[in-house]
């Protein structure tokens, strides 16, 4: 399984309404290069690689909402199709596509390099949610 890290900006951008997690478009981008949870704060500040041959990098958001004080996002497992060849990543960003400069949310460190040939298949699993505030 993947190793799950929120970026430290992400906290910040919460309390300043740069989310709204319910309605706003998640989106995947893909890197090879480690991210620094530290440093970076909007996709432009990582070197990604071209998801253009994927099929769709879009999430869907299953549940956005709070129990008892808990916040949980709860977002659909993706299949990334390819559709042609896609070079070799490591990190599987999410990334707020609707919010301006695409602010990050977190990662997953799949541990090795994934590489995709034309009608290959990479499941991103979640589990039962990407992330709950308490």
């Amino acid at each position: 399984m993947a190793t799950y890290t929120k970026f430290q900006c992400f906290v910040e951008d919460l309390a300043e309404k740069k989310h709204n997690l319910g309605s706003d478009t998640l989106k995947v981008a893909l890197t090879n290069t480690a991210p620094s949870a530290s440093a970076h704060v909007k996709l432009a500040d990582i070197t990604t690689v071209s998801v253009s041959n994927l099929d769709s990098v879009t999430l869907s958001v299953s549940s956005s909402s709070q129990t008892s004080g808990t916040y949980k996002l709860k977002v659909a497992d993706k299949t990334l199709t390819a559709t042609g060849d896609v070079p070799a990543f490591r990190y599987a960003i999410i990334y707020n596509g609707t919010a301006t400069d695409d602010p990050l949310i977190c990662y997953f460190d799949y541990g090795s390099e994934v590489t995709l040939a034309k009608d290959d298949t990479f499941k991103l699993d979640f589990g039962d949610q990407l992330f709950s505030l308490a």
